[in-house]
């Protein structure tokens, strides 16, 4: 059975998502960082400040990187929503 976890990556995540950036022969992603992980073994990871993504060649992983890209869009989605709100919502300094 495959679980898929998708999620924000924290301090304890920088060796895994470094070893992954070197399986895939690139940089690794930088700023806030999201994780796409089967079975909790890192597959792919993105980061949401520049776009970059980093998968394991060796394994079927393409798809989660897309995957990890619409969550990526829905998260700047969801913050602009809250900013519109709060915009309209907080006085305006005078």
């Amino acid at each position: 059975m495959n679980n898929l976890t998708i999620r924000r990556a924290t301090a304890a995540d920088e060796f895994a998502v470094r070893r992954l950036s070197a399986l895939d022969s690139a940089f690794p992603p930088t700023g806030d960082v999201l994780l796409a992980e089967m079975d909790d073994e890192l597959w792919a990871a993105l980061s949401l400040d520049t776009g970059h993504a980093v998968a394991d060649p060796f394994r079927p992983s393409g798809d989660l990187v897309e995957l990890l890209r619409f969550r990526a869009g829905r998260l700047k989605a969801e913050s602009a929503a809250r900013a519109r709100v709060l915009a309209r919502v907080l006085p305006r300094p005078a």
